[in-house]
């Protein structure tokens, strides 16, 4: 924590506050003395009406306790002299104790021409929970989010005033599906903003990087580098990462195949359903004339007698081969196939008929943990984990409604929130309150 000259309080008193605990349990878990250095540094010789120390402090109480604006975290302070207190205010100066709004602008432009500093706090609390939680990092889970700017959009008619934000643009999602009388429909969400980026354990359900961008940005560009800027420093979870889940905005040929050959890791990302119907045979590929296979990895026999197509079964990823390995359906049940003549001289052997697909043939379709296994289904449920992340990032730490317009601005306020979500979580572990570890409103 950005330690204070005096003491603040006893173990006990701390326990009598309550509420103030959960700031405590950040401020004592993160290691910020780089970054009060800096601003130190920065202030120099000038006046030292509010410490620089207890001026951050108050930013991450205002990130803890939900406040949406300067304002209303000055309210709280100017009420609440235990907070003011323990962010290391002087609590005998009264109302004099409290920054000013102009005060708090001030350091706020300090605070963003030190992002490196930020990105150095959130990237020793990963490593941190890397070495306290087991299997962390083993599952990931990526997906983007749209955050709104709180300013008016750019006009070419009027002049440049504070009032609009430059760095931002348009972005536009799009939201299929299927009603239950099977008709499909479609709706699209338009906002004025920004986008973040995350990758996170989707186990745990805590990020482990996340990036900042304009609205427009494709989410699929950008998991490749922010996986090799994760490498670079994280690269122990990189090497223990067994998969990455992604809803189909991340579907494409270059992901997947960079995913498994790059790093190792079974890419577990929706296909986009661009064809109402597709099949096509393995013609080319052990006898396997009478196969097909669709977009989703379903691969079938082909009864050619009784024009009828089965499932075939799936018995895994072989990866010496790079291959995907399937069985005769009738012959893994233990029932004779009428049609097994059909099949092609010597492919029909003890264990039925065998086929091996190679990935390579459609890197999309087929990937080391086949679309059609109920393992790759389980696995791909886990992507909710990141839509809970985005979920508290609205509720808990506030960029539903917000205040925030610029790009540094916002990639200073999400890390600030990235900070306080891993600080509460480590503290939180290392107190052995587990269940507790995902949230920011419950009091430790």
């Amino acid at each position: 924590m950005a330690s204070i000259q005096k003491n603040l309080f006893t173990w006990q008193e701390l326990e009598e506050i309550g509420d103030l605990r959960r700031l405590q349990l950040v401020l004592e878990t993160l290691d910020d003395e780089l970054l009060m250095r800096r601003l130190e540094k920065d202030r120099g010789n000038g006046r030292d009406d509010y410490p620089v120390r207890a001026v951050w402090n108050s930013l991450l109480a205002g990130v803890v306790y939900q406040h949406q604006s300067i304002e209303s975290l000055r309210r709280e302070l100017l009420r609440n002299g235990d907070l003011l207190s323990l962010c290391g205010f002087e609590t005998i100066k009264g109302n004099e104790g409290v920054p000013t709004s102009s005060a708090y602008t001030r350091f706020l432009k300090k605070v963003i021409r030190h992002q490196k500093e930020l990105d150095s706090i959130f990237e020793g609390l990963v490593k941190a929970l890397k070495q306290e939680l087991p299997g962390f990092g083993e599952r990931l889970g990526t997906d983007g989010k749209a955050i709104d700017s709180h300013a008016r959009r750019k006009s070419k008619k009027r002049k440049k005033d504070g009032r609009r934000d430059l760095d931002a643009d348009k972005g536009v999602k799009t939201y299929k599906g299927k009603n239950k009388d099977g008709s499909t429909w479609k709706s699209f969400k338009e906002w004025f903003g920004y986008k973040i980026h995350i990758i996170a354990d989707v186990n745990y359900e805590l990020p482990v990087s996340f990036k900042v961008t304009r609205a427009s940005a494709s989410d699929m560009r950008q998991l490749e580098p922010m996986m090799k800027e994760l490498n670079v420093q994280h690269p122990d979870i990189v090497k223990s990462c067994r998969s990455l889940v992604a809803d189909r905005g991340y579907d494409s040929n270059r992901n997947n195949k960079f995913l498994w050959d790059k790093y190792n890791i079974k890419p577990i990302i929706d296909i986009k359903g661009r064809w109402k119907y597709f099949e096509e045979r393995l013609a080319d590929s052990d006898y396997a004339d009478n196969v097909l296979y669709d977009y989703h990895g379903n691969v079938y026999c082909y009864n050619m007698d009784t024009m009828e197509k089965t499932k075939m079964a799936y018995c895994g990823f072989e990866k010496n081969r790079g291959t995907l390995k399937y069985r005769c359906p009738s012959a893994r049940k233990g029932r004779k196939c009428k049609a097994q003549d059909r099949c092609g001289k010597g492919s029909y052997g003890k264990y039925g008929r065998i086929v091996r697909i190679p990935i390579e043939r459609n890197r999309r379709i087929f990937t080391p943990l086949a679309r059609s296994s109920r393992s790759f289904k389980e696995e791909y449920k886990k992507r909710t984990a990141v839509e809970r992340i985005n979920s508290r990032l609205d509720v808990s730490f506030g960029f539903e409604n917000h205040y925030i317009k610029g790009m540094k601005k916002m990639q200073a306020r999400c890390s600030m929130a990235m900070i306080v979500m891993l600080a509460m979580a480590l503290g939180r572990v290392r107190e052995k309150k587990f269940e507790s570890i995902r949230s920011l409103v419950k009091a430790a």
